[in-house]
């Protein structure tokens, strides 16, 4: 898909994002908050039947009376996307690209987190951190962001995912849901996929090109890898060569879900012949994000 194309497409989101947009603000994206990210209102007398876990040391002693610090429910919720722009993000045998369908659920996201009147922030990479956009409000910040992404039109060879969420953990001061879009081809990750689960909420997206799941009888094809530019003649002729290349695939789809389920991410795949839109709607309205709290077991 050409960028004027998918810029096209991008801009016709904040039209049809109405429902998702409720979901930031309600159900389960809500109740991962409830209770967490509140701020000190006031204090007051004690009264029987207070949580003791509230009083007010600090000003119970000055004053020489129990006091409890009351608090009030923080209603924001910043959105923050990691986005792989690296090469093999930009390979596929579709009219779209992994990076594409990337992009696309990136915008669906944000536009639906900029209508819920929530911040929107992101950073993107391939083999380093290649841009940093802090979370801002409103449609302006949200749009220069895009464009930043539709003027990449070839990402750099290597990925390193790692990095990325290590960035992401020391830039997010404050907790917040963190979408991390990817096609996952890189190593030792998993651990930097833990630490910022244990103060962020993070769903983790896997993009797929279909073409690339179920190879056909080609006889030898040159296969490129985008993030080493190593190329390799393979037998696709050859059942047994087909077979393996369907194992490898399946196993390493198990591993990113075992990754993901042990880190506490919640996740979701999706291919590039897939509506983006669609998908999201459908995944958040169903299953929804983990309901597990910040920062608890």
């Amino acid at each position: 898909m050409d960028r004027h194309e998918l810029l096209q497409k991008i801009t016709t989101f904040p039209w049809i994002v109405s429902e998702l947009a409720d979901q930031l603000l309600t159900g389960d994206f809500r109740s991962i908050f409830k209770g967490q990210g509140i701020e000190a209102e006031e204090v007051r007398h004690y009264e029987s039947g207070d949580d003791v876990r509230m009083i007010d040391w600090n000003v119970s002693a000055r004053l020489g009376t129990p006091y409890v610090r009351i608090y009030r429910e923080e209603r924001e919720m910043t959105v923050f996307l990691v986005l792989d722009c690296s090469a093999s993000m930009y390979c596929g045998g579709g009219l779209m690209s992994p990076f594409d369908q990337a992009l696309l659920s990136a915008s669906v996201l944000a536009f639906s987190a900029e209508k819920a009147g929530q911040s929107v922030g992101a950073l993107f990479f391939d083999r380093a951190i290649t841009a940093v956009f802090p979370p801002r409000k409103g449609k302006a910040p949200l749009m220069g962001m895009l464009r930043k992404a539709l003027a990449i039109t070839r990402g750099g060879q290597g990925s390193d995912l790692g990095a990325a969420l290590a960035g992401a953990g020391r830039l997010l001061k404050r907790r917040s849901l963190v979408v991390l879009i990817s096609d996952f081809l890189s190593v030792q990750w998993e651990q930097e996929l833990g630490n910022l689960c244990r103060t962020h909420e993070v769903i983790a997206l896997k993009i797929e090109d279909p073409l690339q799941q179920d190879l056909t009888e080609q006889g030898i094809m040159a296969l490129e890898d985008p993030e080493t530019g190593l190329t390799y003649q393979v037998p696709l002729s050859f059942p047994t060569f087909r077979l393996a290349w369907s194992a490898w695939r399946q196993e390493r789809l198990s591993a990113w879900q075992g990754s993901c389920r042990s880190s506490g991410a919640a996740f979701m795949d999706i291919s590039t012949a897939e509506d983006a839109p669609a998908r999201l709607i459908q995944f958040f309205r169903g299953r929804g994000i983990s309901r597990r709290r910040i920062g608890k077991p």
